[in-house]
């Protein structure tokens, strides 16, 4: 294959990240084009390697995984960011997507759930367990209480009806491919919608999106 997601891996035990550098490294449609085991080297690395996924462990010395996420995606902003991590702490994740992650896996997910995921992301969708989705739901919340000034001073964006039913349905955490089959559409056109609802919100993801949506009254929750 030519088209091949390229991957870089972020990961500080030294067994883990040998495992997940033999596993990723067979699949034919991804592509492993660096690694690293600390978050100063990741960052120094990322620029030369061009990863279009990062596959990033959360716990790191040093540079934090979050850290590295709003740097990395900073050096490259077409980056996307799946978390991987031993503990499912939704306040750190919660960090982590709003920093710019797309998602995060719990380590010891069997290989196809990490590829799957990897290419989810990499397809523009998210990879998001139903309760971190709700705990996004608790921040958007907040945000958009504490965004209610500022919404009566500004235009209310205007979404055609199949923009509101992708962004009602990202907000409860769907992926591209599930947003899909409940609307009938490929893949392709939900991302397109997205790509849309960002330019018409002036963001560059799927927490700011949905954040606006709410703010402005757009979607429910």
């Amino acid at each position: 294959m030519t088209d091949r997601i390229r991957v870089f891996v972020v990961e500080d035990e030294p067994r883990v990240l040998k495992q997940l550098l033999r596993m990723l490294g067979r699949r034919p449609e991804l592509e492993v084009v660096g690694s690293a085991m600390a978050g100063e080297q990741a960052l120094e690395q990322i620029p030369g390697a061009e990863p279009e996924v990062l596959l990033l462990d959360l716990g790191l010395p040093g540079i934090g995984g979050i850290e590295v996420t709003r740097r990395a995606r900073e050096l490259l902003p077409g980056l996307e960011v799946l978390i991987f991590t031993v503990f499912d702490d939704e306040d750190k994740v919660l960090e982590a997507v709003s920093a710019g992650a797309s998602g995060y896996l719990l380590k010891g997910a069997p290989t196809e759930k990490i590829v799957e995921g990897i290419v989810e992301v990499y397809g523009g969708g998210s990879v998001i367990q139903p309760n971190l989705a709700r705990s996004l739901l608790r921040h958007f919340r907040r945000a958009a209480g504490e965004a209610e000034v500022e919404q009566q001073r500004e235009p209310i964006p205007s979404l055609t009806p199949r923009e509101r039913d992708v962004l009602e349905l990202i907000a409860k955490g769907l992926s591209n491919k599930e947003a899909a089959g409940v609307l009938g559409v490929s893949r392709a056109t939900v991302r397109t919608h997205l790509e849309h609802i960002y330019a018409k919100f002036d963001v560059t993801n799927r927490v700011e999106a949905v954040t606006e949506g709410i703010r402005h009254g757009l979607i429910e929750v």
